[in-house]
């Protein structure tokens, strides 16, 4: 607060002679010079204070951030080594890593599978981005499987090499697989195929682990530009594969039958099958009966329509609606790939209160009206 002082009155006098001046000058100098000043002592012993303090918080936040990134954990960042690079097709590739530093990750692995589908995220250090990957099984080390090497954090990914040093955190619950599922569409496109895998690793595992209850199967609509992307891969199911009728009018004009797409196949071997399909091929020789899957191109005309879907969810006649009904199983469709990709089958997902959500069932698989399967986006 400041306060207005009255003004002093003043006293007219002789001026004083300059000896006398002098004299008064000499005299408060004098004075000023035994007044105390500040010891340095005192502020060079605060700045050590301070420094010490401070250089004791660094090295225990070192300490504990070092300690507890050796765990793989969905709070901080934690370091991982590249191991390898297997490309799959031109545009992406499967990424090996292994953690820097030895910590309890099998134990954060196993918690993750047996929980269901998850990610984890990466990030970018010059732009300071992240984005998220899904690890493969099985895992002696963390398999993941990026796409779009022109994108910031996958063209990053790409140019690493062999030996880098990465920083990831996770893992992140994307969807969590009930207990009583007894079929599942899971419909992929592109890199939207590594979820997948996941659900058919997590399901069949707990089918072994469950022999008095029925098996789960799961059918695979897997659709891909390039045929590149699915090299190997073979349709299970006829009505799977393309026919004439689903090409442009002038390719079915002018292409023979040897270059319509799905009605000739050359023979396919181990050499030239892509790592997702060979490893899709594993699953269905190890589960027998449990796993189908069915490619789709775009470069060859096939999409994924209503037939395609319906010959998965739709009942067989009255015997086996009567037997659906009474199982009282669960049964799933799952949806998983680009933006565009799902918005066109289920419609889009939205974002509310800062946090993405499923929105309303749109799309085709709301015009098919399928009674008793829920829908979930990935």
């Amino acid at each position: 607060m400041s306060l207005l002082q009255p003004a002093k009155r003043l006293r007219l006098s002789s001026l004083p002679s300059p000896a006398a001046h002098c004299r008064r000058n000499v005299s408060a100098a004098s004075a000023a010079s035994t007044n105390p000043s500040p010891p340095k002592q005192r502020t060079w012993l605060r700045v050590t204070i301070v420094t010490v303090a401070a250089a004791a918080i660094g090295a225990y936040v070192r300490y504990e951030k070092e300690s507890s990134t050796a765990t793989l954990n969905p709070y901080t960042f934690t370091q991982y080594e590249l191991v390898s690079k297997t490309p799959v097709s031109s545009t992406s590739s499967i990424f090996t890593l292994r953690p820097v530093k030895p910590g309890d990750n099998d134990a954060v692995y196993k918690d993750a599978w047996q929980r269901g589908l998850w990610s984890v995220q990466f990030k970018q250090p010059q732009l300071q981005i992240g984005r998220d990957y899904t690890p493969l099984p099985p895992i002696p080390a963390a398999r993941l499987e990026g796409a779009d090497p022109y994108g910031e954090v996958s063209g990053y990914l790409h140019n690493l090499p062999t030996g880098a040093k990465l920083d990831i955190r996770g893992p992140r619950l994307d969807y969590i697989l009930p207990a009583d599922v007894e079929e599942i569409l899971f419909i992929a496109g592109g890199t939207g195929i590594a979820p997948g895998l996941q659900a058919a690793h997590a399901l069949f595992r707990n089918n072994n682990k469950r022999p008095d209850l029925k098996k789960t199967k799961m059918h695979i609509l897997w659709a891909n530009r390039r045929r590149e992307d699915c090299l190997g891969g073979v349709n299970d199911s006829p009505t799977g594969r393309s026919s004439a009728g689903s090409l442009p009018w002038w390719k079915r004009v002018f292409s023979t039958n040897k270059d319509l797409p799905g009605i000739e196949h050359a023979p396919q071997t181990t050499f030239t099958r892509n790592p997702t399909v060979r490893y899709l091929e594993e699953l269905k020789a190890q589960y027998p009966g449990m796993l189908t899957v069915d490619y789709f191109v775009d470069e060859e005309g096939t999409l994924i329509g209503r037939n395609s879907i319906l010959n998965f969810t739709k009942p067989e006649g009255p015997h086996e609606i009567q037997k659906r009904s009474a199982s009282g199983a669960r049964k799933l469709i799952l949806i998983s790939g680009p933006d565009g990709f799902i918005s066109y089958l289920a419609g889009p997902k939205m974002w509310s209160g800062g946090q993405e959500i499923q929105g309303p069932l749109q799309g085709l698989i709301r015009q098919l009206d399928l009674k008793d399967w829920s829908v979930w986006k990935l």
